[in-house]
């Protein structure tokens, strides 16, 4: 459902991207882990469209990102880095926006959002304007604007940035719900995250990609937790 081929991306003198390549199929769930500047934000706004690649390409469903950008962006749903939302919509307002813009009409809409606004946990802040919300119902409502059309790819960065425990063990369950059905890439922080929800782990520093393998066989190899496997790997205290 996913495959990323050579991708780079410079900003002036700084390599963000050096050049990664892989490929991700429907029930998988990756983490996308490394240190800050590692990459991985970069890496994941070429795959949805919003910034071109220097050289390499990718591809969402079979569309190419450079030569049918359209066709990727309409196969996935994105949750950017900081949740951007019109501040002064409303939350239903702004969902129903996303529905405009994606071209869900009619029964259509009621039916994605009847979906999506209990999925995320939104239903008591539905009538708020956005910009009275706490970081976390941010969040959740970035997360229904990504699953609002039921793609069949996911790109989550950070999805539990902000979150309370219980709130981050809901978006995780929702995770785990929806793997088997989807492809889902997630950038996070959180190796405990990882844990709980990827079959597979990569992990960039530099812009290159160090690893790529699946939790439980990173702490068997190194015989050490994963927290203790990324920062041996990220300062390249291993072979």
């Amino acid at each position: 459902m996913i495959e990323v081929k050579e991708l780079r991306r410079s900003f002036g003198p700084v390599v963000a991207v050096d050049g990664i390549s892989f490929s991700a199929e429907k029930g998988q769930v990756v983490g996308l882990l490394g240190p800050n500047g590692a990459g991985k934000t970069t890496a994941m706004r070429m795959i949805t469209c919003y910034i071109q690649p220097d050289s390499g390409t990718a591809s969402v469903c079979g569309h190419d990102i450079l030569t049918d950008p359209i066709g990727a962006r309409r196969s996935l749903g994105y949750l950017a880095e900081n949740s951007p939302a019109y501040p002064e919509m409303t939350v239903g307002g702004f969902l129903k926006f996303i529905c405009d813009v994606r071209r869900i009409t009619g029964a259509k809409r009621k039916q994605a959002l009847d979906r999506v606004v209990p999925m995320c946990s939104i239903e008591s802040v539905y009538h708020q304007s956005i910009e009275t919300l706490s970081k976390g119902y941010k969040r959740r409502v970035g997360l229904a604007q990504a699953l609002i059309h039921d793609p069949d790819v996911l790109i989550l960065d950070e999805p539990t940035d902000g979150l309370d425990p219980n709130q981050k063990h809901g978006v995780r369950k929702l995770i785990n719900e929806m793997a088997k059905d989807k492809c889902i890439v997630i950038s996070t922080h959180i190796l405990e995250e990882v844990e709980a929800v990827c079959s597979r782990t990569i992990i960039v520093a530099r812009g290159r990609i160090l690893v790529d393998s699946t939790p439980k066989e990173l702490k068997e190899k190194h015989h050490a937790t994963l927290d203790e496997v990324f920062r041996k790997i990220t300062q390249g205290k291993v072979a």
